[in-house]
């Protein structure tokens, strides 16, 4: 990828980024609002997703080129329980490990960034991108077996956007 098309994805991250957290807080989005109010407010999600008690999760993620996810939760009746933002450290701990599928983690944090294949690895590695702070950007990656079952899960630090490395 060249340097010029990296710095527009960067530059599209951080004013998407922006314009996402301001509605995800301050947006005067309370609990209790309407699916209808929700989607004026923040836009179209990147996905919708059932969940188990009836209700509804509307994603907005920035992934590929982003670091956050918006999760958008509704009860059965249209209205709103939560919003988070859900691509953080806290977050990623509450995989369980040879209990999680690839759709628990697609449900929880929307679609990864990339789906890998690797030698060594007989199924697909979903990479998460993900930022814990300033200059500390990060993956998150998670292992799948054939069966779609969480094999492995970890983060690790995302050297393209950190700058050059020294000796």
């Amino acid at each position: 990828m060249t340097r010029r098309v990296h710095t527009f994805l960067a530059t599209l991250s951080l004013a998407l980024g922006a314009a996402l957290a301001g509605c995800a807080t301050g947006s005067g989005l309370e609990p209790g609002a309407t699916r209808d109010a929700v989607i004026q407010r923040m836009g179209q999600p990147t996905a919708v997703v059932r969940l188990p008690n009836g209700g509804e999760r509307l994603q907005y993620s920035q992934q590929p080129a982003g670091q956050y996810a918006w999760m958008a939760d509704f009860d059965a009746g249209g209205r709103l329980v939560s919003l988070r933002q859900v691509l953080n450290e806290n977050d990623f701990r509450r995989i369980e490990v040879g209990q999680w599928t690839r759709d628990d983690v697609e449900r929880e944090f929307g679609p990864a960034a990339r789906v890998e294949r690797m030698r060594g690895w007989d199924g697909p590695i979903l990479t998460y991108r993900w930022n814990m702070g300033p200059g500390m950007d990060r993956f998150f990656w998670v292992y799948v077996d054939p069966q779609g079952v969480v094999r492995r899960a970890h983060q690790g630090i995302e050297f393209l956007r950190a700058g050059p490395r020294r000796a």
